[in-house]
């Protein structure tokens, strides 16, 4: 806020030289200023510069959310400091994520009497510690723990099972089978549940979803409003979410209006899950619905089903036909001027009249997106990936061209195939993938001039860029793409080709996306034509509120074609806080960490190369040049010596200065991978570490 020379001595003092005097601005305004400071920053140091911002800074706007979950620089004295300045004075307190702090902690909470929300996701919590925390807080009404191996619900005082029967919402992750603090909540309203338990034990023992002895407390859902449950892979999780379900098949809670599971791979029906869903069909109207594709397919649940005014629906990789689509939950393209998230990832023919005799590859009926664009044109968050949309050569007809319409687009994610011009391609050769450019092999300057005319800006990409003024949220991911590092299991070792609709989309594409003044998110996937990567220097000029790059298997795989282009990109990315890198053979040395340190906001970087290859000086270099880093993870194909050698040398160096560092350096194709997976901090698992598509992947605002 200040020169570190200046000593402020009042909040009236006027610069000697011409400068403005942030003093002289209103309180309203430097209220709104001091917003943007995290909370430790406002409390322990902004305050003691001047009389005008010690009362500011305790102003109680600033003061009644506190949020830590992505204050990496907090330790346990500025926890311990912060709530005995501004204890009392709390009422929202978020420390999600925060894995380094010590569970000792948690008990300068208890200072925070008027605390109304809590979030502890991610922090270390033993039962007691949460019992003795609990007991203090009579006003808490949102709580988010999670629940390890060793919880013991008969630890929890009767004071904390007072405060426990006030909350009205929960959000419980799971770690082992278990039912949590669920039945001492007997007020509940919202009910978010992660389950994220492995099916096997360390030693290799295989686990049982049937729940510990003492915990068979049933939960208490009369006053259910929301309901949702993430699983994680594995059998185990999904037993566990029969034995929440089965209450709810018992008796369907009247105000229930949200009903959301999102299961990966098979989750059974049964006779338990087809009861429950029978009863919502007769006794809800629900505004939120998401269920595993077994429940859905095949079924005529949706057609039985009522709905209000719904904002959310999720019908990922389900065999719904366009046709069902439209007459059983779009009430046969009428006005749903409510519906602002959508999630059709997976959904292979859900943009065709019907799916019996139809091929995925088949182009789509662009009469049925149509429909849904008009229906729904208020959606803010739209999700087609992981499926085959192709557009007809009929003009005016392309996927692109009608998405141009949701003009109030904040996330959208698309397959590769789907933004491929396909009229204009028609005039053209097919590209042949053996054929390298001849700028590779020397160096090119790569500049605005090097790309600005290899694609006319009336192609339908570019216009649909151009048309989404509010977009922050944006996935190109080829159809066929997989990860090399998928959750739980094995590296893959093979991918499968990409369709061959998405062989033209390259370079003049990603320069498209610079369009988009306000990215703050970009994911790239399998984008076979990059020659150069001069588009990403564009994205990297133009956009300049990006704080999210992941970019995976562009271009020729056995080759990294567009380094020099990224290199050159990095050097403008002044936002960055998160990039993810997949591509096999990077060779991340010297030239690279040089460009990436000029991104100075960085703080998370991984790193997925089949072969690859590290310098490790260079890392070292990179990690000491750029201060705010806080995770450093690196799968690629160096020795298991290297790897560890270079991990424990980052920890002893950086460590100490450095409280929330993470740092997973692994060969990628080791067979103990997912061992050290398991250890890696679930925020940053699942934040950047797995890839996945994450626009619609929840409901808007389901958790504060």
């Amino acid at each position: 806020l200040f020169p570190p020379t200046q000593e402020i001595v009042s909040g009236e003092s006027e610069e000697e030289n011409n400068g403005v005097n942030l003093m002289e601005f209103s309180d309203e305004i430097l209220l709104h200023i001091l917003s943007y400071v995290p909370c430790t920053d406002l409390v322990l140091n902004v305050r003691r510069t001047c009389r005008k911002l010690a009362t500011l800074c305790l102003d109680k706007s600033l003061t009644h959310t506190v949020l830590l979950q992505k204050d990496y620089k907090v330790n346990k004295d500025k926890v311990k400091q912060l709530m005995r300045d501004i204890g009392k004075e709390i009422y929202q307190l978020n420390m999600a994520g925060c894995y380094w702090l010590p569970s000792s902690s948690i008990d300068h909470i208890m200072r925070c009497k008027n605390l109304v929300k809590l979030n502890l996701s991610g922090c270390h919590i033993t039962s007691l510690h949460l019992s003795k925390t609990l007991s203090t807080l009579q006003q808490l009404r949102s709580l988010a723990i999670d629940v390890n191996p060793g919880f013991d619900a008969s630890q929890l005082s009767s004071e904390c099972k007072a405060t426990l029967s006030r909350v009205l919402e929960l959000k419980q992750t799971l770690y082992t089978p278990s039912y949590g603090v669920v039945p001492c909540c007997t007020s509940l309203e919202k009910l978010l549940l992660y389950f994220e338990i492995l099916d096997h034990s360390r030693e290799g023992f295989m686990l049982s979803g049937q729940l510990m002895v003492g915990e068979s407390n049933v939960p208490h859902y009369q006053n259910l409003r929301v309901f949702y449950a993430r699983l994680a892979p594995g059998y185990v999780n999904q037993e566990v979410v029969r034995l929440y379900l089965a209450v709810l098949s018992d008796r369907t809670p009247e105000n229930l209006h949200a009903f959301l599971i999102s299961a990966p791979g098979s989750f059974a029906e049964t006779g338990a899950t087809k009861n429950l869903l029978d009863s919502m069909a007769r006794n809800v109207r629900l505004d939120a619905l998401q269920l595993p594709k077994a429940w859905i397919n095949g079924s005529g649940l949706l057609q039985h089903l009522k709905f209000n005014n719904p904002f959310y629906f999720s019908f990922s990789r389900c065999t719904l036909s366009g046709g069902q689509l439209m007459q059983r939950v779009m009430n046969g393209g009428k006005d749903l001027k409510s519906l602002t998230s959508l999630n059709l990832s997976g959904c292979i023919h859900c943009l065709a009249p019907e799916s019996l005799f139809r091929k995925a590859e088949d182009d789509i009926d662009s009469s049925i997106l149509e429909s849904l664009v008009v229906s729904c044109c208020n959606l803010r968050h739209l999700n087609l990936s992981a499926a085959h949309h192709h557009s007809s050569k009929n003009i005016g007809n392309h996927l692109c061209q009608l998405l141009a319409r949701l003009k109030h687009l904040l996330s959208l994610a698309l397959p590769v195939c789907s933004i491929t011009d396909v009229a204009a391609n028609m005039e053209k050769p097919p590209m042949q993938s053996n054929v390298m450019p001849q700028t590779l092999g020397k160096k090119v300057r790569i500049g605005i001039q090097t790309y600005s005319n290899q694609k006319p800006h009336s192609s339908v990409f570019w216009t649909l860029m151009g048309s989404l003024p509010f977009l922050e949220n944006l996935e190109i991911i080829g159809s066929s793409f997989s990860s090399a590092m998928p959750r739980n299991e094995p590296a893959i070792r093979n991918s499968l080709p990409p369709c061959i609709r998405a062989q033209s989309v390259g370079d003049a594409e990603v320069a498209a996306i610079g369009q988009v003044t306000y990215l703050q998110s970009l994911t790239l996937a399998q984008l076979p034509n990059i020659l150069t990567g001069s588009g990403l220097v564009s994205i990297g000029l133009q956009c300049q509120h990006l704080r999210t790059l992941s970019l995976a298997n562009l271009g020729m795989m056995g080759n990294v074609v567009y380094m020099s282009a990224l290199m050159d990109m990095l050097k403008h990315c002044k936002c960055l806080r998160d990039l993810r890198l997949e591509q096999p053979y990077f060779s991340a040395g010297a030239q690279f960490f040089q460009a990436l340190s000029h991104c100075s906001s960085l703080q998370r970087l991984c790193i997925v190369s089949r072969s690859g290859t590290l310098q490790s000086d260079a890392v070292m270099s990179f990690m000491a040049n750029c201060l705010e880093v806080i995770m450093c993870h690196m799968f690629m194909g160096e020795s298991l010596t290297v790897c560890k050698n270079l991990q424990q040398s980052l920890v002893r160096s950086f460590q100490a200065d450095r409280p929330a560092l993470n740092v997973v350096i692994f060969p990628l194709l080791h067979e103990d991978l997912t061992e050290v997976i398991r250890d890696v901090p679930m925020r940053h698992l699942d934040e950047i570490t797995l890839f996945k598509s994450r626009v619609a992947e929840e409901p808007p605002n389901l958790w504060w």
